[in-house]
């Protein structure tokens, strides 16, 4: 990615609506090694395949109001599996690992608001 580009991901994550915001970010990771992140200050969440790192930072600081320190993704591909006899693949899923700032949390349990 070119710095032009950087830049221009920057400017379209500090400017989304709300809407956009609920768009990248899907919905939580809820595993045993995400809930074992989660006491070290890192959430795991499903979000948009076309997502970038600027705007998921942007949606997850403005939709929970907290301080976010990095973002690390990754693309997990999908599964090829029987689906009633017949060959199928499942859809990729991107996920976003977010790292909080020192004593910051996000309540996982309760809906957004």
């Amino acid at each position: 990615m070119s710095v032009s580009q950087v830049r221009a991901a920057r400017k379209r994550a500090s400017t989304m609506s709300r809407e956009a915001m609920y768009e990248t970010i899907r919905s939580p990771v809820i595993t045993e090694k995400a809930t074992m992140l989660s006491e070290r200050g890192q959430f795991v969440f499903r979000v948009a395949i076309d997502a970038t790192k600027p705007e998921i930072k942007a949606s997850v600081e403005a939709l929970f109001g907290v301080t976010v320190l990095a973002v690390n993704t990754l693309v997990q591909k999908g599964k090829t599996k029987r689906f009633r006899g017949r060959p199928g693949v499942r859809s990729d899923v991107k996920k976003a690992y977010v790292q909080l700032a020192e004593g910051q949390s996000i309540d996982m349990s309760t809906g957004l608001s």
